[in-house]
């Protein structure tokens, strides 16, 4: 797959010097990048309406699709310019009949600081059967994505039966040693808005900290309608009538905002991508299940490394592109700017 063209809005920064030859991955605006999600597929178990077509999805060809050793080359140079956190997504990473030896090969990976870490993002469908290998491999952190417990808002929002399977995966996670376990929930108006409580204690009672997403832009059919949107400042709103909300200070670099509950060591998450964004401080960059990386989640221009990783090319040459890459990050994402364009892949095809 090509890469997708450079908008208008992205050209002016080409006009910028070269990026830094040696050092950490750093962009013109001095953020330090330290974590690279991985999408490993295209494909998912569900078809979350917020995300895209219950039917008539273009998935990308299986060719295209990266195999363990690409991953793992383009992981390898990562970890030695400093990239500590590996994140796989989709997708459905556990569609990946190989995820085993990905993490297995991704865990083994050292920064000059020490070893990496390695994250999943799932929505845990089918992973009871498998945590115990993937902990055996290296599986370091986990985050479940799980939007309703009512069996028939999940059947409608999914487009599939699968609660009884997610809830099985949670709890299999929430008895593992993985910790901390986060669960993730996008929160819709007239969705699952009167639910916001109840996740949270559900996460509450299987160990976990619960986090709500601002429904983004990144939806297959660019259906998105921010007026569906439940910000940021309504989540917090509906949780503090049932719990005292403190904030937990020491946010970094992460993507969410915590408050403590009650003054106990319940947590609660809020990623307020578009109403408070946190772009200054992200440190993230994203590689597709294709080949194409991309430095900022909203990014409508991406690079290729197929050429390089079927073409002969070497790990210089990796090192080139992840360096222009992030040294032509943008600022910001531009969600509230009237020039704002929707990229043109959907979530699944990007990764988390």
């Amino acid at each position: 797959m090509t890469a997708v063209p450079i908008v208008l809005a992205e050209r002016a920064d080409l006009a910028f010097a070269d990026a830094p030859g040696a050092g950490p991955l750093v962009d013109r605006f001095g953020r330090v990048h330290r974590d690279l999600r991985i999408s490993l597929t295209d494909r998912c178990s569900l078809r979350c309406t917020y995300c895209m077509p219950e039917q008539g999805n273009e998935w990308l060809a299986r060719q295209s699709i990266l195999g363990t050793v690409e991953i793992e080359r383009v992981a390898r140079i990562a970890a030695s310019l400093g990239i500590s956190t590996f994140r796989l997504t989709g997708g459905e990473p556990l569609l990946r009949r190989d995820l085993e030896e990905v993490i297995g090969r991704l865990s083994a990976l050292e920064t000059p600081d020490g070893p990496v870490e390695i994250a999943m993002t799932t929505n845990a469908i089918g992973l009871d059967e498998r945590l115990p290998r993937l902990i055996d491999a290296g599986l370091g952190r986990l985050n479940i994505s799980v939007d309703t417990i009512r069996a028939d808002r999940f059947s409608d929002l999914t487009r599939r039966d699968r609660l009884g399977d997610v809830l099985a995966g949670i709890r299999a996670a929430s008895e593992s040693a993985l910790t901390p376990l986060k669960l993730n929930a996008v929160a819709m108006r007239g969705v699952n808005d009167d639910e916001l409580a109840d996740l949270v204690q559900f996460a509450i009672d299987h160990g976990a900290q619960m986090r709500f997403i601002e429904q983004m832009p990144l939806d297959a059919g660019h259906t998105w309608d921010r007026a569906r949107m439940v910000t940021r400042d309504e989540i917090l709103e509906a949780l503090a009538e049932r719990w005292e909300l403190t904030a937990v200070p020491g946010r970094g670099g992460a993507p969410a905002e915590s408050w403590r509950l009650d003054g106990s060591a319940h947590t609660v998450g809020v990623i307020a991508s578009v109403t408070a964004p946190f772009c200054g401080a992200c440190d993230r960059v994203r590689l597709t299940a294709d080949g194409q990386m991309r430095n900022c989640l909203f990014s409508n221009s991406e690079f290729d490394l197929v050429p390089i990783l079927r073409g002969g090319g070497s790990d210089a040459d990796i090192e080139d592109l992840l360096r222009r890459c992030i040294w032509k990050k943008l600022p910001g994402h531009a969600i509230n700017d009237p020039s704002f364009l929707q990229p043109a892949r959907g979530m699944n095809a990007i990764g988390g």
